[in-house]
């Protein structure tokens, strides 16, 4: 009796089929990396913990009328909004603090700013030459120094007056928020003040 192989054949063929399908269902999935950017996203939350506080700062004397303020400039960045004074030379006195409101030197007249909280930065130099009386900053807007739209933290920079060798800032805040305060060296001979307000607590 002749017994047909085609059956078989068959059966066989669909039994591997059937083993492919399960391997290919076998196969394990790699869960992807996380992207850079949600490591750097984390890396950003945690370095905001700053520590600072919003008490009263200041900053030794240098020598009244040492020097001229320059420049008045701001700056954003990840976890706070930077202010800077250029200053013509080395070393600078300061006093930075939260007030009720900032007064215009000379009149008292109050300077009005924007925000919940206000910034009034003192530094020693006058913005001009004590010796030619030349001005050396000259903003186009006293009430506003610096373009903060789209800032964070500031809502305003505004120039108080300059008077008996020293300058008044007025910088309208959110809210009252963390800064820190702190001099650099340079460019050339002359120096920054440089304030550092949180973007929250």
């Amino acid at each position: 009796m002749k017994t047909s192989r085609r059956p078989i054949q068959t059966a066989l063929a669909v039994l591997a089929a059937a083993a492919v399908s399960a391997g290919a269902v076998a196969v394990p999935t790699f869960a992807r990396p996380a992207s850079h950017a949600t490591i750097r996203t984390a890396a950003t939350t945690t370095a905001c913990a700053s520590g600072w506080g919003s008490l009263p700062e200041a900053g030794n004397r240098a020598g009244m009328g040492e020097g001229s303020l320059t420049n008045v400039r701001a700056g954003r960045h990840a976890c706070y909004d930077r202010l800077v004074v250029d200053i013509s030379s080395h070393g600078t006195s300061y006093s930075i603090r939260y007030v009720p409101a900032v007064s215009m030197d000379g009149s008292g007249d109050p300077v009005p700013l924007r925000g919940g909280a206000k910034l009034r930065i003192i530094v020693s130099p006058p913005d001009y030459d004590v010796n030619s009386g030349q001005s050396t900053y000259s903003p186009a807007n006293r009430r506003e120094l610096v373009n903060v739209t789209g800032y964070r933290t500031l809502r305003q920079v505004a120039h108080a007056g300059s008077f008996e060798g020293q300058t008044t800032l007025g910088v309208g805040v959110r809210a009252r928020l963390p800064f820190r305060t702190f001099t650099l060296a340079g460019p050339g001979t002359g120096s920054r003040l440089v304030i550092d307000i949180a973007h929250r607590w």
